[in-house]
């Protein structure tokens, strides 16, 4: 693992690393609260599947590191369409198995995104808990999740971003035919909608916009979960669009009494770990 210059945003510390991944090495910066960590965040980023990048997130991922008190890390995973579905999630994979060395035993390890890195970290969550590897929450901000994006909430608001055509699209460059699995036998998901049993999955933070057209997906994997026995906390925000944890502007001002989606993902994770997992 390579680490490189440390540098200081505000209250909050990142550095780089590289992580061995068989042929190649994952990229992630780390963003460690100016207090202890209350535990570790293995985020992705949103952007199709197909763009993205750490660097566009950085601000966002400080400002989550500040707001859950969690060490985060933010991964800079291979994109489609050069790199097909497992690609990016076995990058996500690698980043939270080190997420795992660094807390220790004792240590608390979720796995969190926003939009299509909301998708990645879900089926991340369904491979972690076939691998027996307890997390301590799945952080999930509008993720799409169902690659037909037949749900009435695509077409509710005509022309919001992103449209159904635009998202089938980006689903087809980023889905690989047949059901891959990883070396050691584990099922690969791209979505957890394609899974049978959600039964055993980390508790799960969900956040969606009034306005963005996932909404409806997002609802239907809380249904599903908690039909499962797995907690799950969903807030829907008024007059917010898709993007909102990238771009506050997608939303109304935050407030003390109103927090925008990313400080409420924040401390919606650190009430969670707070808990406990289960």
């Amino acid at each position: 693992m390579a680490i490189h210059d440390h540098m200081r945003r505000d209250t909050v510390r990142w550095h780089s690393v590289r992580l061995p991944a068989g042929r190649h090495l994952v990229g992630a910066r780390v963003f460690t609260p100016a207090t202890p960590p209350e535990g570790w965040l293995v985020w992705a980023h949103g952007g199709s599947w197909r763009a993205g990048s750490v660097a566009g997130w950085h601000g966002a991922t400080a400002d989550l590191a500040r707001h859950s008190g969690c060490a985060v890390v933010s991964v800079e995973y291979r994109l489609s369409p050069g790199h097909r579905h497992p690609a990016a999630l076995a990058d996500v994979l690698t980043a939270v198995d080190w997420a795992f060395e660094q807390a220790g035993a004792a240590g608390a390890v979720a796995v969190g995104g926003d939009s299509a890195g909301g998708t990645l970290a879900a089926a991340a969550a369904l491979a972690c808990r076939d691998r027996a590897r307890p997390l301590a929450a799945q952080v999930l901000a509008y993720p799409p999740l169902d690659p037909v994006c037949d749900a009435d909430s695509y077409t509710r608001y005509q022309g919001n971003f992103p449209t159904p055509q635009a998202m089938v699209a980006a689903w087809q460059d980023y889905r690989a035919p047949g059901r891959p699995v990883a070396e050691d036998g584990t099922r690969l998901y791209s979505t957890p909608f394609e899974a049978a049993d959600l039964r055993g999955l980390a508790p799960a933070v969900l956040a969606v916009g009034e306005f963005d057209p996932v909404a409806d997906d997002v609802r239907r994997y809380r249904e599903l979960l908690l039909a499962a026995g797995v907690r799950a906390e969903l807030r829907e925000f008024p007059q917010t669009f898709h993007g909102a944890f990238l771009d506050p502007g997608q939303q109304p001002p935050s407030t003390a009494e109103e927090p925008g989606l990313r400080p409420w993902l924040g401390t919606a994770l650190r009430a969670r770990l707070a808990r406990g997992a289960r």
